[in-house]
């Protein structure tokens, strides 16, 4: 068979299978409405994961809505973050103290084996997710202890102040003061920061702040499951959906968040990806997410511009995950997503 009649047999074998599935419609402005469908969970995702993501849909589906009462939220977050910190412990040994640093509390994270040799000059900022409005403590160890514990480094995650009872620029100046205090202990290039989720906005907000007020940049940063720019794109949509929840009608926005009230969208220091200028003195960045994350198309499209800028930068996506999956540390994705995040920061910190 020739080459050409060959892939016209399987232009119509395709076609076929397209013309046998449920038809969507497409729309004048480019959006598409397809009829109910049944999606699989991934096929290369761990088989760890595939077990875990229905727990992780049931435990979901009891969190208070974002409009709850503040104390609501956090508590049931304090609940989940605790338990997922006290799983961690067991298997990455770490101590920890609290420590308030320029006026602000953080807790210090220590791996028990002690810091390695080539980490005693270096330190780590972890920014804790929670949508700016929970997450303190509890969920800040959570990001810390594993990566405290494998890469044997020093790591101080930082209570910002939140929403509702505060608004943007408050976390900010937190992290810039810890930052300053950090700086009269280590070199700028030791110390590197990241965060998951409104962490992972923050680091990227804070990054941006530093530079507007000629601090010397830190090292190299990672922006998690958040990034430098608003949610949007594809995965907004489709995300939802395959976590169990529907399309929604409108994606969560930064605006949406008490934090930035009075807040504008268009402000580099809120969303540092409108800014080319400011983002082409960027340290090298990290940019994790997930196949099923609501933050995927952001954190792309954030790596995009960052590329441009000439920033260098890895980004690393799991198929099947979630938004911060690495929060619970017994699926294999989880462990490959210390491991590169205790990686990148022992090759780029001290360059």
């Amino acid at each position: 068979m020739s080459v050409l009649r060959h892939l016209a047999v399987v232009s119509a074998a395709l076609f076929a299978t397209a013309a046998s599935a449920q038809t969507a419609g497409m729309n004048a402005d480019g959006s598409v409405t397809a009829p109910a469908a049944t999606v699989p969970y991934s096929s290369y995702a761990s088989p760890q994961a595939k077990a875990f993501f229905p727990k992780l849909l049931a435990a979901g589906s009891k969190a208070p809505p974002i409009t709850a009462p503040i104390g609501q939220s956090r508590s049931f977050y304090d609940r989940m973050n605790s338990d997922r910190a006290a799983r961690m412990e067991k298997l990455y040994p770490v101590t920890t103290h609290h420590e308030t640093i320029a006026g602000v509390g953080t807790d210090v994270v220590l791996p028990a084996q002690g810091i390695a040799p080539a980490n005693r000059e270096r330190v780590l900022i972890n920014l804790h997710g929670g949508a700016f409005l929970w997450g303190a403590h509890s969920g800040g160890l959570v990001e810390s202890i594993p990566i405290a514990s494998l890469g044997r480094i020093k790591v101080i995650t930082v209570d910002y102040r939140q929403g509702p009872e505060r608004t943007f620029p408050a976390a900010s100046d937190d992290v810039e003061a810890v930052y300053r205090a950090l700086l009269k202990q280590y070199k700028p290039r030791n110390i590197g920061i990241y965060g998951c989720s409104a962490g992972g906005a923050l680091t990227a907000e804070a990054t941006a702040r530093i530079i507007h007020d000629q601090l010397p940049v830190p090292g190299a940063i990672g922006t998690f499951c958040g990034s430098l720019t608003d949610l949007d794109g594809d995965s907004a949509y489709i995300a939802p959906l395959l976590n169990g929840q529907g399309v929604p009608v409108h994606p969560l926005h930064l605006a949406d968040i008490p934090y930035f009230h009075g807040a504008r969208a268009d402000d580099p220091l809120v969303q540092p990806g409108r800014s080319p200028a400011l983002l082409a003195k960027f340290p090298p960045t990290l940019l994790i997410t997930g196949t099923r994350d609501m933050a995927m198309s952001s954190v792309v499209h954030s790596q995009q511009l960052l590329d441009q800028a000439g920033v260098p930068t890895e980004l690393h996506v799991w198929e099947g995950m979630w938004h911060s999956f690495f929060s619970d540390p017994e699926i294999p994705e989880s462990q490959d997503a210390y491991r590169v995040i205790v990686q990148f920061f022992e090759r780029r910190l001290g360059h």
